[in-house]
């Protein structure tokens, strides 16, 4: 087969024109290539290059107008996640007459909706602009929100289940748009900014709900309901900010000069991977989903949110019921699990810039996380249990990796916005999953959905270990591997080809 017949295959028939001149092979671009192949051809004919000064102040820039709006954002749709733990102490559970198991049924009807909706969320980042649709999302699940102040439990049920398949875009869309900006290199640190935001949501929730909770007697409406109403306001109003500040690609920028748009091209280059592409690609779906590291992947976020679906509609219950604190403490004790989450992703993100290794930092984190759970599970007083619970948010490092992972790690738009259903689709069951380990027959300690918190994050360490080692091993497998059977042509890096696809591409750990 020739190096054309070669290309072809790879491709597709006609997304590519080639011109063989002796090694060299250049290519027109056409819609079946990433966005950026045409400023990547552009910046070739204009002899474009980016010298580390131009580099560095691109970085700044593109960090002082995205990442404070992105951090809100996830700060923002954690609250609105934990609005419902906050609501259960303030009359939620009394009021619409939650006996026996049917709280758990509200955080576990999220968690439905997310499942149903995540494959079809994801196509629509891909299909349309991923800003524009993201803000779409953003603002009705906002009134969405709201609306949870109104009916009784089956209806509230209901919104709960909208809810999540609204909420199924947004990390979705924060992947795409961090690997349309940042190289491999920066990104597990800018995702655990705006990832570990979470904690601003759980002290900024926890500051709003105690500040509702010990002035309700100044409102017509009640404490519960006005938590929904707040949080959804503000979710309704940043969704407007998404839509109008964020650009859907580098190139539509609105605070790039037309000569920092095309350094932007060259600053990505080195991901092996470009803007995206609209065009879903069936041979891509099914590369993802034949990958064995997509299905790691899956069972690290399964195995890693099963606690992380307790604790986020169980908290507050477990403060009150097992730690011994008021409904209203239990609001304010929540906050040092929120500082602990920000101070110890971003740090553990920050640490893995000098020792260049994310995988060692995420294993080392997750470890930690272990032994903070043993903590509250085991725990012989208040003191260590209370210790345990707030150390166990540092566990979010691991999934921030790993969705760093999915940003870096995994080339070819289809491919990447599949593997990143399938991680959330893992996500998703595992926070389903959460809330039923907690059984009202083991009130008030709990010891089950404790046990089954540390046993599962023991399989969470394990998976993560896996991934490391699958990506050492391939990258082993590409060094060996004949050059003449993976053709190279100019501006490859936007051909919107797979990881697996492209001989340059290499897994970064």
């Amino acid at each position: 087969m020739s190096d054309n017949e070669k290309v072809g295959a790879i491709i597709e028939s006609g997304s590519i024109d080639l011109e063989v001149e002796s090694q060299r092979k250049s290519h027109d671009y056409t819609d079946d290539v990433d966005v950026a192949m045409k400023y990547a051809i552009i910046n070739k004919e204009g002899h474009i290059e980016l010298d580390e000064v131009s580099a560095k102040r691109i970085l700044r820039k593109i960090d002082t107008f995205l990442l404070p709006v992105l951090c809100l954002l996830y700060c923002f749709q954690f609250m609105d996640k934990l609005s419902n733990a906050y609501a259960s102490v303030l009359g939620l559970r009394t009021d619409l007459k939650m006996t026996g198991d049917k709280y758990s049924w509200s955080g576990t009807a999220f968690y439905i909706g997310y499942l149903f909706f995540e494959f079809p969320a994801s196509y629509l980042l891909q299909r349309f602009p991923v800003a524009k649709t993201a803000a779409a999302f953003i603002i009705t699940w906002g009134v969405i929100l709201c609306l949870h102040s109104v009916p009784q439990y089956a209806g509230f049920i209901t919104l709960r289940t909208i809810l999540g398949m609204l909420e199924s875009s947004v990390t979705p869309a924060f992947t795409i748009i961090t690997a349309q900006w940042y190289t491999q290199d920066e990104q597990f640190l800018r995702v655990a900014c705006w990832f570990a935001c979470n904690g601003f949501g759980t002290i900024l929730g926890g500051a709003i709900s105690y500040g509702l909770a010990v002035n309700q007697d100044s409102f017509s409406i009640t404490a519960w309901k006005l938590i929904f109403i707040v949080t959804g306001s503000l979710t309704i109003a940043l969704g407007f900010v998404i839509g109008l500040h964020v650009p859907d690609t580098p190139a539509q920028a609105w605070f790039l000069t037309n000569e920092e748009k095309s350094l932007v091209v060259e600053r990505i280059r080195t991901n092996q991977q470009g803007f995206g592409n609209r065009h879903f690609k069936k041979y891509q779906f099914i590369e993802a989903i034949k990958d064995y590291k997509t299905w790691l992947i899956f069972i690290f976020g399964l195995s890693s949110n099963i606690p992380n679906g307790g604790m986020t509609n169980f908290g507050n219950i477990l403060l009150t019921s097992d730690l011994g604190y008021t409904a209203k403490q239990s609001l304010l004790m929540q906050m040092p699990s929120g500082a602990v989450e920000i101070v110890g992703c971003i740090g553990l993100a920050y640490i893995s810039t000098f020792v260049h290794s994310r995988m060692l930092i995420a294993t080392t984190a997750e470890t930690i996380t272990v032994i903070a759970q043993c903590f509250l599970a085991f725990g012989s007083s208040t003191q260590l249990k209370m210790a345990g619970y707030s150390l166990s948010s540092i566990g979010a490092t691991g999934f921030i990796c790993v969705i760093s992972v999915v940003a870096s790690n995994v080339a070819g738009h289809t491919k990447k916005v599949t593997t990143n259903a399938i991680y959330l689709i893992g996500y998703c069951v595992g926070n389903l999953i959460g809330p039923q380990t907690f059984r009202q027959n083991e009130a008030p300690v709990y010891q089950g959905a404790k046990t089954a918190i540390v046993v599962c994050q023991i399989i969470a360490l394990t998976a993560l270990g896996a991934i490391w080692y699958a990506y050492i091993w391939e990258n082993k497998k590409k060094e060996k591997a004949n050059p003449d059977d993976f053709p190279t042509f100019d501006n490859q890096e936007f051909a919107d080809l797979t990881d697996t696809e492209n001989i340059n591409f290499r897994y970064r750990t």
